[in-house]
């Protein structure tokens, strides 16, 4: 009798222990939500994988890109603990990083702070060129042309379940340089970009871009035009874990 209760004991402990280790874990994906104000409606969409967050907030009629935050986090105590690499609003807030606590009720992602926002999840599946990457170079006549992507001046593209958002910026400085993002799809070969929000111009706000891709180990390779209709041959490489 005495040795069931003492390991009855000893599993209510170990119990005890080990759910003091257990964090809530974001499940991957890309979640919305929506803000009603007296100037329209601001949409708030978050992306989370394993590892990286980035919020975006803007309109969409009329077109209007308000800010993007975002970085690496980890979480502890159900909080979000982001250290950000960018912040569109900087020079303003002087915000470098972010402690969110949060929870997860039937589906949502409820983040406190700075207001309760209730997101939804609204990824369409995991994709071919889902992940973080890096531009590290160029295909021109006389071939491959890289760069180093560990110096602080970084454009990186975040596809995650449908949704894409390119972020140009500088680690160290913390300069923000424009970014612009929507829904992507992947057939046959083809990536095609339906533009949401676009920091430097709202006016391509609408436009679909289609482009032809490759993948070559951690390699994408990003051939067609630009947005202002200039060819490109770009290189991605796939980021590597911090």
């Amino acid at each position: 009798m005495k040795l069931k209760k003492f390991s009855v004991f000893a599993g209510l402990v170990l119990l005890l222990f080990f759910s003091g280790k257990i964090e809530a874990q974001i499940p991957a994906n890309v979640y919305h939500f929506e803000e009603k104000s007296s100037d329209g409606t601001l949409h708030h969409e978050l992306k989370l994988d394993s590892d990286y967050f980035v919020h975006t907030i803007y309109r969409q009629s009329p077109a209007e890109f308000i800010k993007t935050l975002g970085g690496f986090y980890t979480i502890t105590d159900n909080n979000l603990m982001v250290q950000l690499e960018f912040n569109s609003d900087y020079k303003k807030d002087k915000i470098s990083n972010l402690k969110i606590p949060f929870k997860l009720k039937n589906g949502t992602l409820i983040l406190e702070k700075p207001k309760q926002m209730i997101f939804t999840p609204t990824g369409h599946g995991s994709q071919d060129l889902d992940g973080k990457w890096l531009i590290t170079g160029r295909v021109t006549d006389q071939g491959e042309e890289r760069r180093d992507t560990s110096r602080p001046r970084k454009t990186m593209k975040y596809l995650l379940n449908g949704h894409f958002q390119w972020i140009a910026y500088n680690t160290e400085t913390f300069e923000f340089f424009g970014t612009g993002g929507g829904t992507y799809d992947t057939i046959n070969g083809k990536y095609t970009e339906n533009i949401m929000y676009f920091s430097r111009d709202n006016s391509r706000v609408g436009a679909t871009l289609s482009f032809n891709y490759e993948l070559n180990g951690n390699d994408w390779y990003h051939t067609g035009k630009s947005s202002k209709g200039d060819p490109l041959n770009e290189i991605w490489t796939k980021r590597v874990a911090k």
